[in-house]
């Protein structure tokens, strides 16, 4: 461990904790213990693999108030917001559980052709070995616990990086997970810099690789991770449709919550809302309301409801997009300001262009962008012009139009009458075109860090 990471509070910049970053020997250390722990990880009973995420689940949620504090401080969320995600890691600790005693096989009959009479194949998922993780700094406690408690369940091995910005989280999950009896060596949590980090995706030892970020990061991580099987959890521009039959005020209150939730640092934030004609106005008023009744301010004050953005860095970069969708004749209904440091306004705008970067790209701020609709195939068109699909809205009465929407949105999810940033945390999590690869969720994460082994028993002996 041979140098010191200062973490920062992105609010007012004071420190919160310093921690070791590992080397390129502790980086040996702990990839060669994952893979003298794999044998015996794999052995473990079901049950031990249950009891082992269950008493992480119950520490989590005794300890909630201080690792939501710690978790406020560092990633400068909310502390309402902390809290809710404090308990959503203790939740996806017990799921895990419980699917550990799930992981069951099945049995295939063989006689489809007559050199099959006689045959019978049982089918099981086996541990696939040590993992590599990276986690982000938007969520890194539950994401964490999102690469952590399916490993355990499958009976792995895993290394976890942190996010640089944000690792007293994950650290927290390390400690408990040892604290509850994890066998020596199965889990190692390693802040890192990114260039030892970045051994996680070529290294031979490691059989997965986990990554939780950006887009362009973790396709190109793919590009050099392999043989190794990779879970790529990534950006997205989310989008939402609310149709004409649509209750409007309740789809401006899901907006004004998903779009601003954590300064809009997720990559299921809600930024691009197609509203139709009818109720385009309504809408908009309504929704302007909502957002210019949110507290900003210090993350740890209770009635704070929107925080600092990571770093000044990206206020300032928020804050250029902003004025180049101006420049191209956008209008910015409220907000469209820094607020000094790290804060950004929350902000609405209406009438950005397709191709500017506040449409295009993956905002990741406190921004939601508002445009017109006539037909809801023409809201779809538009969604699915994103090279984005992780997962979309549709706020609507009609059912054939929900069923529509379902059928022809190119996302992994599609959510209706509520925002694509609702999630609740055993579903099948992931996207489709650039937002990645496989599934998250305890119970599919499972089946991508497990492989089917087949066994064929002939039952004839003549």
């Amino acid at each position: 461990m041979a140098h010191e990471l200062e973490v920062r509070n992105p609010f007012d910049n004071s420190i919160v904790a310093k921690v070791p970053l590992a080397d390129e020997a502790a980086f040996d250390r702990a990839a060669d213990a994952a893979v003298a722990a794999a044998p015996a990880m794999a052995r473990l009973p079901a049950y031990e693999r249950a009891a082992l995420l269950m008493r992480v689940s119950t520490a989590i949620t005794a300890d909630r108030e201080a690792i939501g504090r710690t978790l406020a401080a560092e990633a400068g969320k909310p502390l309402k917001d902390a809290l809710i995600e404090t308990d959503r890691a203790a939740m996806t600790f017990h799921i895990a559980a419980e699917e550990a005693r799930r992981l069951v096989g099945e049995v295939i009959p063989l006689d489809l052709a007559a050199h099959g009479a006689g045959r019978i194949g049982i089918v099981r998922r086996f541990p696939i070995g040590p993992i590599a993780a990276i986690s982000p700094f938007n969520f890194p406690l539950n994401l964490s616990a999102h690469k952590l408690a399916p490993a355990i369940a499958a009976g792995n091995t895993i290394v976890l990086k942190p996010a640089t910005k944000t690792p007293l989280s994950a650290l927290t999950l390390g400690k408990l997970l040892h604290e509850a009896g994890a066998p020596e060596g199965a889990v190692s949590v390693l802040p890192m810099s990114r260039e030892v980090g970045d051994r996680l995706v070529t290294d031979e030892r490691f059989k997965l690789l986990t990554f939780t970020g950006s887009s362009p990061v973790g396709w190109a991580m793919k590009a050099r991770a392999g043989r190794k099987k990779v879970i790529l959890e990534l950006g997205g521009n989310a989008g939402v449709i609310v149709d004409r039959d649509a209750d409007v005020a309740f789809a401006a209150k899901r907006v004004a919550a998903g779009g601003f939730a954590f300064a809009g640092q997720s990559c299921i934030s809600v930024q691009r809302v197609y509203v139709h004609d009818d109720v385009f106005d309504v809408f908009a008023a309504e929704l302007v309301r909502l957002v210019e009744a949110l507290e900003t301010g210090d993350p740890l004050d209770p009635a704070t409801d929107i925080g600092p953005m990571i770093e000044e860095g990206e206020a300032a970069r928020i804050d250029a997009w902003v004025r180049e969708a101006e420049a191209a004749g956008a209008r910015v209904l409220t907000g469209g300001r820094r607020l000094g440091g790290a804060m950004f306004a929350p902000t609405v705008m209406t009438g950005v262009p397709s191709g500017a970067k506040l449409c295009a790209e993956e905002v990741f701020a406190p921004l939601v962008g508002l445009w017109r609709f006539s037909r809801l195939e023409e809201a779809i068109a538009e969604v699915n012009r994103s090279r984005f699909g992780l997962q979309a809205g549709l706020f609507t009465r009609d059912l054939q139009g929900a069923f529509l929407a379902y059928d022809a949105l190119d996302v992994g999810g599609v959510i209706i009458n509520d925002v694509p940033t609702w999630r609740i945390d055993h579903m099948p999590y992931g996207g489709v075109k650039e937002s990645g690869l496989g599934r998250e969720g305890p119970r599919y994460t499972i089946e991508e860090m497990t492989e089917p082994k087949l066994m064929v028993i002939n039952r004839t002996t003549s």
